[in-house]
């Protein structure tokens, strides 16, 4: 390992340590933004439900810890990671990650929805800690109260809005990524995560909705559609998108093959199309999901 990744990973878990510190739950990740241990599970033949009851780490964030010593361990066993990741929905403070993501054109357009959505349903985003991405966009951190899990979403809420909960976690500030570095706005370093507006909360726990076994014909027939209609450069998106929807309504198994089939027809592989499919049903059932909303490659 070179002197610049050895400092690189020295300063890693230095954050996370501070981070633990501060009662936030945390693991180590690679400079993709993956939990940086794999599962001891891969080899087997069988998918494997373990979330950690095996005493072995590598099940991404149910390895969370705020234990000093346990993410030392972590940290020792992957010492090829660059940053940290922070779980979400663990108490004490039962962290809600606002992901405002950048556009292609470089705009923030999903600021622009947030505040739209603050005026109509009557909240303001309090003062609170802030990290900025590589890519110029905003996590912004809030807190839930206990026995209130906030579901993980992909622009659910507005387009651009990625939300994580539950089973989900955000990219630490200081950790270093093929983007570049995730950090602490301006003025957010002696803040504290604030706690989440009722309002937006409301918004952000939808009411359960009833379990319906096959599809609804005509939302299903247009997810499929709205699939096909992808160009190139957005098929993986669409197909995310369309998937998670489905899931969220109860269908998203019964749709799968209908889904698969038109993202074939837009240019993906089946193989492609059935993980990012695994994807979206991973982050909408709460279990452990990739940063930043995106689809959940665990390494």
């Amino acid at each position: 390992m070179a002197i610049t990744d050895r400092q690189t990973a020295t300063l890693a878990l230095a954050h996370a340590l501070s981070a633990a510190e501060h009662g936030l739950p945390v693991i180590p990740l690679s400079a993709t933004k993956l939990p940086a241990l794999r599962s001891p599970h891969r080899g087997d033949d069988r998918p494997v439900g373990c979330r950690g009851a095996c005493g072995l780490p590598g099940h991404g964030v149910h390895d969370a810890t705020t234990n000093p010593a346990a993410v030392r361990a972590l940290f020792a066993a992957a010492p090829w990671a660059t940053g940290y990741g922070i779980a979400c929905g663990r108490a004490p403070h039962h962290l809600i990650g606002i992901d405002l993501d950048i556009d292609a054109s470089g705009r923030n357009d999903s600021a622009a929805a947030l505040q739209q959505l603050a005026l109509h349903h009557l909240f303001t985003i309090p003062p609170t800690v802030t990290v900025i991405t590589p890519s110029g966009g905003r996590h912004i951190w809030l807190t839930g109260p206990p026995g209130v899990p906030v579901p993980n979403s992909a622009s659910r809420l507005a387009p651009g809005i990625d939300i994580r909960g539950a089973g989900g976690y955000l990219v630490g500030p200081g950790s270093v990524t093929t983007g570049g570095t995730y950090r602490l706005a301006p003025g957010a370093a002696d803040l504290s995560p604030a706690p989440c507006p009722r309002a937006l909360l409301r918004l952000l726990t939808p009411p359960a909705r009833p379990h319906h076994p096959s599809p609804r014909p005509h939302h299903g027939r247009g997810l499929v559609q709205f699939v096909l209609a992808a160009h190139e450069g957005q098929r993986n998106t669409r197909l995310f998108w369309a998937a998670c929807r489905a899931y969220e309504h109860g269908f998203g198994d019964a749709l799968a093959d209908a889904l698969t089939r038109a993202a074939i027809q837009t240019g993906l592989t089946e193989h492609e199309a059935r993980a990012t499919i695994a994807s979206a049903a991973r982050l909408t059932s709460g279990r452990p999901a990739g940063p930043e909303g995106s689809p959940d490659r665990s390494p």
